[in-house]
C-alpha cells in the first residue's frame, strides 16, 4: 500500500506523503511543494482527489485537504501555438484566479510563545534566514511568523537564478558572498538545493545595452569576477541554440548559478528549529502594541506576543505590515508571471536574460525550461493570477530568441509579486520606530540576496559592527535625495 503510486506524472507515492505530512508538509499545497505532486502535465487532475483523501485519513482538517488550483494551460501546448496569440491589453478580470488563500492552521497548533525578543514578520528566505543567522550566533529567542505556508510567497515562486553580475560594488559583494552560501547550502544544512553553475549569459540587442554591460563587465573584473563580454558568435559557443542576428554582444559570468528555491526554505527553517526558533506558518498578523517609539508587542490572529524587536520580512506584503504599525514604506507590490515547460534532455547550460525583452530562461536538472518575463503594463497590486498575455509575450520572445523551442509544449504557469522601491534596491534597518527593523524591498534579486543580507543582519542585530548596507539603504535615504537606481533587474 505504501508504494502505490498516487501522482504517475512524478511517480508520487502513499508512502511519500505520509513522509510530508510527519515532517509537518499537512496541507495540500505544502505536500505539493515537497513532493511535487500534481506539478507534471496532468496538474494534479488525477492525483489531487487520491492525495486529499490521504491526507484526511492521516488526521488533516478539510481546510487543509482542500484543492490547490490547477495551473493553467488546460492541457501542454507547444511554445509557438502560444506564441502567434495576440497578446491583448492586460485585463486583471480575465486573469485565472489564483490558488485559495493562506488556508486554516492545523488542529490545535502549537501555542504562540507569551514573549519573544525577536519576532519576524514574514516566513520567506528571508525571514527563515535571518532567523537561522540568529540562532547561529546564539539568539535563539527568535519567533518567525507566516500568513500561509511556506513557500507561499515569491520565495517559492521564483526561478532559483543567483548572479553576480550586478552594476554596483555593493550588489556584486552581496550576491558574490550569496553565491559562496549557496554553494556550502546543502552540506551544512543537511537538504539538497540542486544548486547548479551553469552561468547566467545576458544578450545585448543595442548599443546602450552593449555599453551598460562593458561598463559593468569593467567592475566585476576589478572586484575578482570572471565576466566576459561576448561577440554574437562566442554567445552561440555557449548557447548554440541562440539567434544571435540581432545580438550585439553578451554578457557571460560562468560563476553565476541556479538553485531549486524550495528546499532552502525548508531548510532554514529547520535548521533554525532546531535551534531553538518558533516557526509559525498560517499565522497572520493584524496588528501592533507601542509604546512611545517602540513596539511592545505583535497581535495575531492567533494571540499576542510581547517582544523586544520586529523585523518586517514580509515581502510584497512589506507595506502593509508596516502600515499597521502606523510606518508608511514606499514599496509597491508588482506581479510577474513564470512558467515551466515539459522535460527534455539536456541542452541549456546558462541562465540566458535578453535585456531587450526582459526575457529570462533556464533549463532545470530535471529537464524543464523555467523563465519569465516582466510586463510594463502590469499594474501595482497583490495579483497572483495567471494571464493569456504573458503565455503570448513570453512565447513569442522565447522563440525569436531560441527557434528550435517553438516545439516545446507549456506545463504549466503561475505568478508571485516582486516587491519594488523606487530605486530597486532594499530598504533595511529600523523604520519609523526604533525597534521595527525592515528587511524588504528586493525586488526581483531577494531570493539571491538573502543569504548574504541575513548572514549580515543577524550580525549587526547580535552586536557586531553594522554592514555599509544598513547606511546606504535605509529609509532616510528617500528623504536626503541619497538615491541611486539599481538598473540591471531582469524579468
Amino acid at each position: 500500500m505504501a508504494k502505490t503510486i498516487l501522482c504517475a506524472c512524478e511517480d508520487v507515492t502513499v508512502e511519500d506523503v505520509r513522509r510530508a505530512f510527519a515532517l509537518g508538509h499537512r496541507d495540500v499545497e505544502s505536500v505539493k511543494r515537497y513532493t511535487g505532486l500534481g506539478t507534471g502535465p496532468c496538474q494534479g487532475k488525477s492525483c489531487l482527489g487520491l492525495v486529499a483523501r490521504e491526507l484526511l485519513r492521516l488526521g488533516a482538517t478539510p481546510a487543509e485537504a482542500a484543492p490547490f488550483t490547477v495551473r493553467p494551460p488546460l492541457q501542454p501546448t507547444p511554445v509557438g501555438a502560444w506564441a502567434s496569440v495576440d497578446p491583448a491589453p492586460l485585463r486583471l478580470d480575465a486573469a485565472v484566479p489564483p490558488e485559495p488563500g493562506p488556508g486554516a492552521p492545523p488542529p490545535a497548533p502549537a501555542p504562540l510563545p507569551a514573549r519573544a525578543r525577536v519576532v519576524v514578520v514574514g516566513g520567506g528566505i528571508m525571514g527563515l534566514g535571518l532567523a537561522w543567522q540568529l540562532c547561529q550566533r546564539g539568539e535563539t529567542d527568535v519567533v518567525v511568523l507566516e500568513r500561509g505556508y511556506l513557500t507561499s510567497g515569491a520565495s517559492g515562486r521564483n526561478g532559483g537564478g543567483v548572479r553576480a553580475q550586478w552594476s554596483t560594488p555593493t550588489m556584486i559583494r552581496l550576491a558574490r558572498r550569496s553565491l559562496e552560501l549557496c554553494a556550502r547550502f546543502a552540506a551544512e544544512m543537511g537538504i539538497n538545493v540542486w544548486f547548479r553553475r551553469g552561468g547566467y549569459l545576458f544578450l545585448a540587442r543595442t548599443a546602450a545595452q552593449r555599453e551598460r554591460i562593458e561598463r559593468n563587465a569593467r567592475l566585476q573584473g576589478e572586484m575578482g569576477m570572471r565576466t566576459r563580454v561576448l561577440s554574437p558568435a562566442e554567445a552561440a559557443e555557449v548557447v548554440p541554440e541562440l539567434d544571435t542576428a540581432r545580438v550585439l554582444a553578451a554578457s557571460w559570468n560562468p560563476d553565476d548559478a541556479v538553485v531549486f528555491p524550495w528546499p532552502f526554505l525548508w531548510g532554514y527553517a529547520e535548521r533554525a528549529r532546531a535551534l531553538g526558533a518558533a516557526v509559525h506558518p498560517f499565522t497572520r498578523v493584524t496588528g501592533f502594541e507601542i509604546s512611545g517609539r517602540r513596539i511592545s508587542a505583535v497581535v495575531t490572529d492567533r494571540g499576542r506576543i510581547a517582544c523586544d524587536t520586529v523585523v518586517n520580512a514580509g515581502g510584497a506584503w512589506s507595506r502593509e505590515v508596516a502600515a499597521l504599525a502606523g510606518v508608511r514604506l514606499p514599496n509597491r507590490p508588482v506581479r510577474h508571471e513564470i512558467l515551466v515547460t515539459e522535460p527534455l534532455k539536456p541542452w541549456l547550460g546558462p541562465l540566458v536574460s535578453d535585456l531587450d525583452s526582459g526575457l529570462y530562461f533556464s533549463q532545470s536538472l530535471r529537464g524543464e525550461i523555467v523563465g519569465g518575463m516582466g510586463d510594463p503594463e502590469e499594474p501595482e497590486g497583490l495579483e497572483s493570477g495567471s494571464t493569456l498575455r504573458f503565455l503570448a509575450r513570453f512565447s513569442r520572445a522565447l522563440a525569436a530568441c531560441v527557434p528550435v523551442a517553438a516545439g516545446l509544449k507549456v506545463v504549466r504557469q503561475w505568478a508571485g509579486c516582486y516587491d519594488v522601491t523606487p530605486d530597486n534596491n532594499p530598504i533595511l534597518g529600523a523604520a519609523g520606530l526604533e525597534n521595527f527593523l525592515q528587511l524588504s524591498g528586493f525586488v526581483g534579486h531577494g531570493f539571491m540576496m538573502a543569504p548574504a543580507v541575513t548572514e549580515a543582519m543577524a550580525a549587526w542585530m547580535t552586536g557586531g559592527p553594522p554592514d555599509e548596507i544598513f547606511e546606504r539603504f535605509t529609509i532616510r535615504r528617500f528623504e536626503r535625495g541619497e538615491v541611486r537606481r539599481e538598473d540591471f533587474i531582469i524579468g
